[in-house]
């Protein structure tokens, strides 16, 4: 089976977005970019997460074609393509509509440094991409052109879109916008969040380079 084992990793990731409460129903999706086949595996569409099969998941070039796979991919497989495209140093795109992080869409609110952790995000604000209608082209350029240097954006409206070097590694820029926006929520709530700095977030950024266990260079 081409691609086999990140489609069970999209599998194993799907189940775990709603888990980790993520998403519900068969909201949000999943990918996995291979480069040096220049095909990006893909979860199906409407598909229950815990039903899904590792033979279900689609996998497609960068052209939008499928190129092995019986079911119909993903109705957001342009957002994936143009993540992609515009970032050729990842290797997964996670897609979520996660309470908090949906909530801040809804108001057009960015994800602010309230916490240190949003570094995980390469960025001290996670921005907000303008509403287009879901699973179109338009919404995947609004996205491409709101994102920047940061590894997430929130789309309005909608939910989030996370990326990253590895399924794991984009599956946690996700989990922690929530996690972040959820504390943005709550002190907003009682009080005025304290916001902590660009400078201040460059230094987190910088220690996240080498935090946990990092394989030294000989």
């Amino acid at each position: 089976m081409l691609m086999e084992k990140e489609r069970n990793l999209i599998v194993e990731y799907g189940k775990k977005l709603i888990t980790e409460n993520l998403t519900s129903g068969t909201g949000g999706n999943i990918s996995i970019y291979d480069p040096e086949q220049g095909l990006f595996a893909i979860s199906p569409s409407g598909i229950d997460y815990f039903e899904t099969r590792p033979e279900d998941v689609v996998v497609m070039n960068l052209d939008g074609e499928i190129v092995d796979g019986d079911r119909k991919p993903s109705s957001e497989k342009d957002l994936h393509i143009e993540m992609y495209k515009i970032k050729p140093e990842i290797r997964s795109v996670v897609h979520t509509h996660s309470m908090y992080c949906t909530v801040l869409s809804c108001i057009n609110m960015p994800i602010k440094s309230v916490h240190y952790v949003l570094a995980d995000a390469a960025t001290d604000v996670v921005p907000v991409a303008p509403y287009v209608t879901y699973g179109t082209k338009d919404l995947a350029l609004a996205a491409a052109d709101t994102i920047g240097d940061a590894k997430a954006c929130l789309l309005a409206n909608h939910g989030m879109l996370a990326v990253g070097k590895d399924v794991g590694d984009a599956f946690g820029v996700a989990r922690e916008c929530e996690w972040v926006s959820e504390i943005q929520w709550r002190t907003m709530a009682v009080g005025t969040p304290n916001i902590l700095t660009r400078e201040q977030m460059e230094v987190v950024m910088e220690k996240f380079k080498t935090h946990g266990q990092v394989k030294e260079k000989k």
